[in-house]
């Protein structure tokens, strides 16, 4: 009972969906902003576990599988067309809502923000070039070495950019520096695209027959780990240190957040030996979720405990 309860979480990407609620809340503590709607998060939820169900929505496969992941979309095809209707509903519901509301504010934003936010849609669709082929053949899944940088790039922006932007429109609020917003950003694009990375790990031979030269398939695996996930690391904990320092954290904060950071590297080092998918999905994921809870935490430390 508890094995199925676990993949129902995992495999049918609930627990991603979470994940992105999550990481926006941690945003909106990090900048110091009101927190978004009930009806945003719902909308958030409901997108986010969509788009991850996507590639595992289409027509069901009579054949067993020995993918663990692929065999269970198989057995629940049903449920999953039932629940991506579901979903849908409760994203055009809440988006009309959201819309009817906060219409004036929402037509009234300034240039920077409709680029902002459009680039992540842009990118999203694009990465299962969902775009009709007379039209666009370009597919940024299919890049390869790009493929986790535009995986990162999205999750920064959905969990950055987009709770930033609706507090503007729910709250009238803007973040006052707009610098600690970049640095943000940029430490969740790493921190998401290493993450991203070490998901190719896990689909190391299936890439590999579909010469989709991800990283790992280029370099090996040790390779990938040096010169790739931890590079990124250090870029990502760069930025995490010039934003609390322009925040003025303690130490105690700091190392609350670097937390995540150092749990990505101790977990980028058990890769070297093979894993199941649970465990990517638990485990590797479940790192945005401390990285979420620390973030919080180093906040709320910040604002009871600091004189």
């Amino acid at each position: 009972m508890g094995s199925r309860i676990v993949q129902f979480v995992f495999f049918a990407n609930y627990f991603v969906g979470l994940l992105a609620i999550a990481l926006s809340v941690e945003t909106v503590f990090q900048l110091e902003l009101p927190s978004n709607s009930f009806a945003y998060y719902l909308l958030l939820f409901s997108a986010t576990v969509m788009y991850y169900t996507y590639a595992y929505s289409g027509p069901a496969s009579t054949a067993a599988s020995a993918n663990p992941r692929t065999e269970w979309y198989r057995r629940h095809h049903s449920f999953i067309g039932i629940s991506q209707k579901f979903l849908l509903a409760v994203f055009l519901i809440t988006g009309t809502f959201i819309l009817f509301e906060n219409y004036k504010r929402i037509f009234s934003l300034g240039l920077v923000y409709w680029l902002m936010v459009a680039a992540i849609p842009i990118a999203a669709v694009l990465y299962y070039g969902l775009l009709p082929k007379s039209l666009y053949r370009f597919n940024l899944r299919n890049t390869g070495w790009l493929k986790a940088f535009v995986i990162g790039f999205v999750w920064a922006g959905c969990v950055n950019i987009l709770p930033v932007t609706m507090v503007k429109i729910e709250h009238g609020i803007s973040v006052s520096e707009p610098g600690f917003m970049l640095w943000l950003f940029i430490k969740n694009w790493m921190f998401c695209t290493v993450n991203a990375v070490m998901f190719d790990i896990k689909d190391y031979d299936d890439d590999a027959n579909k010469q989709l030269k991800t990283f790992v398939v280029r370099i090996g695996l040790r390779k990938t780990i040096f010169f790739i996930l931890i590079p990124l690391l250090l870029v990502g904990l760069i930025s995490l240190l010039i934003f609390t320092y322009y925040k003025n954290f303690g130490i105690v904060p700091v190392l609350i957040n670097l937390i995540p950071f150092i749990s990505l590297l101790f977990v980028a080092y058990s890769l070297q030996r093979p894993k199941k998918i649970l465990y990517y999905l638990i485990v590797i994921d479940g790192l945005l979720l401390v990285k979420a809870i620390c973030g919080i935490t180093g906040m709320l430390f910040m604002k009871y405990f600091s004189s």
